[in-house]
């Protein structure tokens, strides 16, 4: 083996090795739940998706999306979790909990309800 191969070699374990790192606090845990209406954004564990409490509407210009999930985390946790999830998912960062990817809008809500964090999930066309 070459010396380029070796070095090729090194940096694609290098990256396996980081990315698995990475993908262990977010996407890369076994069973991990979507959300039935953005089946591309996970649920963070710990939270439930509140059923029948959501909406979804195709349009010509995008979907609307609007989902809940409640947990006894905290919201400075949520908010890390999905600030770091979404980056790898390619969404782009648009301010405090609204990202942006493929011409949509991501916008997440925190409320507290009789001790329980509700975590809103609303996607649109932007």
């Amino acid at each position: 083996m070459n010396r380029l191969s070796r070095t090729l070699r090194s940096i694609f374990l290098a990256a396996v090795c980081l990315s698995a790192l990475l993908a262990g606090g977010s996407l890369a845990q076994d069973g991990q739940a979507f959300l039935s209406d953005i089946q591309d954004l996970p649920l963070m564990r710990g939270l439930e998706e509140i059923q029948g409490q959501g909406m979804a509407f195709d349009k010509p210009s995008g979907r609307i999306v609007e989902a809940h999930a409640i947990g006894d985390l905290e919201e400075a946790e949520v908010r890390r979790f999905y600030e770091r999830t979404l980056s790898q998912l390619g969404w782009r960062s648009a301010g405090r909990d609204t990202f942006h990817r493929e011409g949509e809008v991501l916008s997440i809500s925190f409320e507290r309800s009789g001790g329980h964090l509700v975590v809103g999930f609303t996607l649109q066309p932007g």
